[in-house]
């Protein structure tokens, strides 16, 4: 008796010392070499998107990192939302036809075409990593055929931002309201439409300030602090102030996915502000599981997006199998944008690739019919 209670101290301590990797060792340290502080490895050494942070952490000042990297509180948050995805292994089926697979990456997202399942999602102040900003942002998702969608506290202004855009490219414009002004909230709406904006993200995860202790520690905290009380009573209102739709960003639970349907909303996102705003918030993968659990139709009845954490191919199709339409990244892209339009462009291409391997290895030959049958969802306690 006195040696397993020994045994299991001695495995929690292991346990709980287990270190966070942000970035894993792939030997990219090895491939750049001693790199002095401030110094751009080659953009051909970035092999994944782990690499760009790396990058982005050596290259960039303390302060403009640390806005992208932190997390509220003590990143419990931030560490989950990368984490979850090993909690739930593959079911790789074998012999199977998978060579088209590359082909069946395109999809709709709001009735709208693009080359594959996932997105550029809204994070601020992109002039933090490049003097062009959002510019390189709008171009990159141009070029590799994806959705971007600005954020409202950008380094530039909405109609700086639609400037950049190519002819027919598609944009959904992210934004916080004023709810008790409705003036500031018409003209809002009104700039995003005349900037071409196909739709509406309106962010409604961030009722107060996100408690970022990281930040709060070099002066770089949230983009903005003027928080307004948000209802459903006040969406019914928003939808008859534009001919836009408008998205729900910052969906927590299946309770409020539920609400979302009763709501008319026509599409939600699944996210916890990349883990920035109230630490111990489930990860987008918990959430997009607890719905598909508790009411797999919703994933019919709208189209569901989901951010956070999101690094590899096989995270987009995980969130993928449940249901998920489309998959967002916020922090790979604000990091790859150190190296400009071709950064993000890499981003893009590397996701892409590990997609249609990564689907292949597991036996898809086709995305559209990827399925909870894919994955073993049950919880293995990985890291706990």
């Amino acid at each position: 008796m006195r040696c397993q209670i020994l045994a299991s101290a001695l495995i929690s301590g292991a346990m709980a010392a287990r270190p966070f990797l942000d970035q894993p060792d792939t030997g990219l340290d090895l491939i750049v070499g001693n790199l002095t502080k401030g110094e751009l490895p080659s953009l051909d050494a970035m092999v994944g998107l782990p690499d760009f942070e790396w990058a982005a952490q050596n290259y960039l000042p303390v302060e403009n990192f640390t806005y992208y990297r932190n997390g509220a509180a003590g990143e419990w948050s931030y560490r989950n939302n990368l984490e979850a995805f090993q909690r739930y292994r593959f079911k790789p089926r074998v012999m199977v036809d998978v060579t088209n697979v590359a082909n069946t990456l395109p999809t709709t997202i709001l009735g709208h075409n693009f080359s594959a399942p996932f997105f550029i999602s809204p994070a601020a102040k992109a002039g933090n990593a490049h003097p062009e900003a959002e510019k390189n942002l709008m171009k990159g998702a141009a070029e590799g055929d994806i959705l971007y969608m600005p954020a409202l506290y950008a380094s530039l202004t909405i109609e700086e931002i639609a400037k950049a855009k190519a002819e027919g490219q598609v944009v959904f414009q992210q934004l916080y309201l004023k709810t008790d002004n409705d003036t500031a909230t018409k003209q809002l709406l009104e700039r995003s439409e005349k900037a071409g904006a196909a739709a509406i993200v309106f962010t409604v995860d961030s009722a107060a300030n996100g408690n970022r202790h990281r930040a709060a520690r070099f002066g770089v905290g949230s983009a903005n602090t003027d928080y307004t009380y948000i209802t459903w009573d006040y969406y019914k209102k928003l939808q008859k102030m534009t001919k836009l739709p408008v998205i729900l960003k910052g969906i927590n639970s299946a309770a409020d996915a539920k609400l979302a349907v009763e709501h008319g909303v026509p599409a939600i996102i699944i996210s916890n502000h990349g883990g920035r705003q109230v630490d111990g918030s489930p990860s987008p993968l918990e959430v997009a599981l607890e719905i598909h659990e508790e009411d797999p139709e919703i994933f019919k009845k709208i189209e569901v997006y989901a951010d956070g954490g999101v690094r590899y191919g096989a995270d987009i199709l995980k969130l993928l199998s449940l249901g998920v339409k489309a998959v967002g990244l916020g922090r790979p892209f604000m990091y790859s944008n150190i190296y400009g339009v071709e950064g993000v462009k890499k981003v893009i291409d590397i996701l892409k690739y590990e997609v249609s391997v990564d689907a292949g290895n597991i036996g898809v030959g086709d995305l559209k019919k990827i399925d909870t049958s894919y994955v073993k969802w049950q919880y293995n306690n990985w890291g706990m």
